[in-house]
């Protein structure tokens, strides 16, 4: 047998912090959950039941908490690489660290218009996070992203044209409920004048912009398909350090319910959301090599 490198790892899962720093009167607050995982250069803790070459998870997950405080955490990317540098400097039989980070997403309570000093409320309209890996040798590579971003249109949507067959028997449609729970993850070809906070808040507004289209007129979608592309199109087109963007959106269905039954007409104003099955659409793109940061 031989080890498959990439997939040989160990570390520390789960490791939740929040951590606070003052300004004054003023709390600011960053709370995330950790994983870190590391590959060392041996292979004897596995083949031989040799440990002398281990650096226990626990102190991984102490070295979490000792670095929150020794280096901040402004946000996910910054104390990632901040973990990545730590373990790669600290131990020369480290081969690559991975980092995966999730942010927690508090907001200031607002009152009459005012931000409160320190007090905080959990809005969660999606999970963020970031992805780290550096190898030895070798510069960090930082992905962000998000997931579990439920949105949702009463109109403005359809899906005609499509491959028919002696199975098909979904109709064709120029006006439905389009639904879906979004999962993007984006690559960073650079971190040189980044604002990762920022970056991420505009790739999140290009998401439910592309979907949702103005305010008082909303804009069309022709699939779900077309809807993905636009979006990745216009996250590569706002952040020139994104150099690829992945995305997920599974098509979630909403269904009339049937109201004959109990002699009712049902015009489209009663639906039943169905969790399975659903359909799912997932496409990668990179800028081309002849782009430009």
């Amino acid at each position: 047998m031989e080890f498959i490198p990439e997939e040989t790892y160990y570390g520390k899962s789960g490791v939740k912090l929040l951590r606070l720093r003052t300004e004054g009167r003023v709390h600011h607050i960053k709370e995330i959950e950790v994983d870190v995982h590391i590959t060392l250069r041996s292979k004897k803790d596995f083949e031989r039941g040799d440990n002398s070459d281990i650096i226990p998870t626990d102190t991984q997950k102490n070295t979490i908490y000792a670095l929150a405080k020794l280096v901040g955490v402004r946000s996910p990317e910054q104390f990632g690489q901040a973990l990545c540098r730590h373990f790669l400097s600290s131990f020369h039989h480290v081969m690559a660290v991975r980092v995966h980070i999730e942010e927690a997403p508090w907001k200031r309570i607002t009152q009459g218009g005012q931000e409160h000093v320190h007090a905080f409320v959990l809005e969660k309209q999606c999970i963020r996070f970031c992805d780290l890996l550096q190898q030895r040798g070798g510069l960090v590579q930082v992905w962000s992203g998000l997931k579990d971003l439920k949105v949702l249109k009463t109109t403005q949507s359809g899906f005609v044209g499509f491959i028919k067959d002696k199975y098909t028997s979904l109709p064709e449609v120029t006006d439905r409920l389009f639904s879906t729970s979004i999962y993007a993850r984006w690559r960073y070809a650079t971190l040189y004048g980044l604002d990762e906070d920022k970056a991420w808040q505009m790739a999140k507004e290009a998401i439910l912009d592309v979907f949702a289209g103005p305010p008082s007129t909303g804009v069309y979608s022709a699939s779900v398909q077309h809807t993905l592309y636009q979006t990745q199109e216009k996250i590569l087109q706002l952040i020139p350090q994104i150099s690829e963007v992945t995305m997920e959106m599974p098509n979630s269905h909403y269904f009339l319910a049937d109201l004959k039954k109990i002699n009712m007409e049902n015009n489209n104003e009663v639906l039943m959301p169905v969790d399975k099955p659903y359909g799912l659409i997932r496409a990668s793109v990179k800028r081309s090599s002849t782009s430009k940061l």
